[in-house]
């Protein structure tokens, strides 16, 4: 050991020292905390059983079969923008499970329980954070509302698929996940490419806010990796996480702030790309944001394009992302709020939905 080594050996107090020594800290500014459950205690107040745990595993074997193209059949993750109120959730998850009994044949339909919701700037952050839309950051109402919901969707024997936007928060539900999305703020960070080296499902990395691709790649390729790194037990305290790394990754295609990229020539780019630094191409198509200049009702027209595309020898094409909800449109956040319709990005009504899905799955019969 050097000199400078073993002088700060010397002078590291203990913490039984600080307390004997009764050392004020520095107080934090402008922070308070407030304790939650740890992900074991949500883990055991809202349990996973047995039956669920099967169908669960064995819809993440599915989803995996679609995204490797041994299952021909099309992935659709389809649902609200952002979940703001159960009761609505429920009632769509209600009729989407009945719709997925007519498609199954050709489609595999999971419902996003879109729970956290990333801000260029403020707002609304999601159910997880602020479950009564006031701003009082109820987390441990979230935590639990949110748990709750993803069981509900698994008694319909619908996969649930979600964003996962804070590391911290992923253990409280990645035992429910059959499929998760990295936003695309999100793909080019260390800390969420741990994060998915480690969870037993299939996600999807989605495409830089430019349009490009590289980011994407570079994430799904180290997801793949084993990793060492910073994180939290299953009871919440500080731990060194050891991951074995996911093969299971694949591209999502958002567009970008150049314009869409679901046509053939940026497919056939995206594949290119994956190729040529040995990866799968396996692709979804996020039929809102930029590939549908952020109109949901232009989503029917993507979805289109990519059965179009398919038909005509693309089997690269093996997922589509949807948003979906009750009704039409979008409305501001106030304290009358119209039933079934997004408080952030628009939606696609039910009645279009439903035409839609069930159009989509006579061409992929034909």
């Amino acid at each position: 050991m050097n000199s400078l080594n073993t002088a700060m050996a010397l002078q590291q107090p203990t913490c039984l020292d600080l307390e004997q020594a009764n050392i004020s800290l520095l107080p934090q500014i402008g922070r308070k905390t407030r304790v939650l459950t740890s992900p074991q205690e949500l883990r055991q107040q809202l349990p996973l059983t047995a039956e669920l745990a099967r169908r669960v595993q064995q819809q993440r074997e599915q989803i995996r079969a679609i995204l490797s193209g041994e299952d021909s059949r099309l992935l659709v993750v389809i649902g609200p923008c952002s979940i703001h109120n159960v009761d609505e959730a429920v009632e769509y998850a209600q009729r989407l499970a009945e719709l997925s009994e007519r498609v199954s044949e050709h489609m595999l339909l999971a419902m996003r329980i879109y729970i956290e919701k990333p801000r260029t700037t403020v707002g609304w952050k999601g159910l997880l954070y602020d479950p009564h839309l006031d701003g009082s950051a109820d987390m441990a109402q979230g935590l639990q509302l949110s748990r709750h919901l993803m069981l509900r969707m698994l008694e319909l024997n619908l996969p649930v698929a979600t964003e996962l936007l804070q590391p911290l928060a992923a253990s409280y539900f990645d035992d429910l996940l059959s499929w998760a999305a990295i936003g695309a703020r999100t793909s080019e960070s260390q800390i969420h490419r741990e994060m998915v080296s480690g969870l037993s499902l299939p996600v999807g990395f989605k495409n830089g806010t430019d349009g490009s691709v590289g980011i994407a790649l570079d994430a799904m390729r180290s997801a793949a990796h084993a990793h060492q790194h910073f994180g939290l037990d299953t009871q919440g305290r500080a731990a060194l996480v050891e991951t074995q790394g996911n093969p299971d990754t694949h591209l999502v295609l958002r567009g970008g702030h150049q314009g869409p990229n679901y046509d053939a020539p940026s497919i056939a780019a995206a594949c290119a790309a994956m190729h040529k630094v040995g990866l799968d191409a396996s692709l979804m198509v996020d039929c809102s944001h930029a590939n549908s200049g952020k109109n949901p009702q232009l989503q029917p027209q993507v979805l289109q394009s990519v059965l179009a595309q398919r038909a005509a020898g693309q089997h690269s094409l093996r997922a589509v992302m949807l948003e979906s909800n009750l009704m039409d449109g979008q409305q501001a956040l106030c304290d009358n709020l119209q039933y079934g319709v997004s408080i952030t990005d628009g939606c696609l009504g039910w009645a279009s939905t439903e035409q839609m899905l069930l159009e989509a799955t006579e061409q992929l019969r034909r």
